[in-house]
């Protein structure tokens, strides 16, 4: 913006003009040898200094151009997140409403129930004891997730006198050793599902059943509130230390008539991020 020059305001007596000079102004007197010789030295540090100071200024201007994985010993490195494909909504029958859609007081997926599954990342490997028949789970494979005979028995009986309708599950390894599943069970009304999640399987203070090869699991204080959704309840723990061969990391999610249930492990420990990233990308596909 050209900068604005305010005038004198009225009354201001105008600047008196420089006075000429009397007489032209002394010359400067012819150098000796020795004063040339310091002067050629002075113009020639002045001009490299010039010179660098060109070529500085071009580079730095240079690297701000670039991206940093163009510029060598500057390229950012991976906070850990997983390359899944790109994920669509899944489709629904015509005319049929959305599970959070206003007058669906059920909170019923119309969607088939197996396209809401996350797809597994770029390099995973599939574990083909998720598969199932036609993509649906026994039951009794979701419950070989957790520890105790007795615990398993009882929570078969709750998801049964609840009304579980079908389960649909997918499972990989990534190249780094953690194995995640991620198992969805379908029932009748959101209500059941409220129930099941808050009351029996996720209560706040610690999973409700000890998943295999847990010690101590806390509820995960530093999951990020921007992975979650409004309308889909979320619990989620980590196993803390000291724990044995690997760290496991659970997540229940109640989603309308959906509760999904998000297992991750690996020897040495999970990391968080691909954690939160699993979690919150199958919390979307749930909406």
């Amino acid at each position: 913006m050209t900068e604005q020059i305010a005038p004198s305001a009225p009354g201001t007596p105008a600047p008196a003009p420089s006075p000429l000079p009397d007489a032209p102004p002394p010359v400067a007197p012819d150098p000796s040898g020795k004063d040339r010789r310091v002067l050629r030295a002075v113009m020639r540090w002045t001009a490299a200094v010039a010179v660098f100071a060109a070529v500085g200024s071009a580079a730095a201007y240079g690297i701000t151009r670039m991206d940093r994985s163009d510029v060598p010993g500057l390229a950012t490195a991976s906070d850990g997140r997983w390359a899944y494909p790109v994920l669509t909504a899944a489709p629904l029958p015509t005319g049929s409403p959305g599970p959070f859609a206003e007058g669906n007081t059920a909170g019923a997926h119309y969607a088939d129930l197996r396209a809401l599954l996350l797809p597994a990342p770029e390099g995973a490997t599939a574990d083909r004891g998720l598969r199932g028949t036609d993509g649906w789970l026994k039951t009794e494979t979701f419950l070989a997730e957790y520890e105790e005979e007795s615990e398993r028995d009882e929570l078969r009986h709750k998801v049964v006198d609840a009304g579980l309708r079908h389960i649909a599950a997918r499972g990989w390894t990534t190249p780094d050793g953690t194995h995640t599943r991620i198992y969805l069970l379908q029932f009748g009304t959101a209500a059941v599902v409220d129930d099941l999640h808050t009351m029996q399987l996720a209560p706040y203070d610690g999973p409700g059943y000890a998943v295999r090869g847990t010690e101590t699991v806390e509820p995960d204080e530093d999951f990020p509130e921007a992975a979650e959704s409004d309308d889909v309840l979320t619990s989620v723990y980590a196993e803390s230390e000291p724990y044995g061969g690997e760290q496991v990391r659970e997540a229940y999610l109640g989603a309308g008539d959906v509760l999904a249930v998000v297992l991750q492990s690996r020897a040495g420990g999970a990391d968080d991020v691909p954690f939160q990233q699993t979690v919150a990308l199958q919390t979307r596909l749930l909406l």
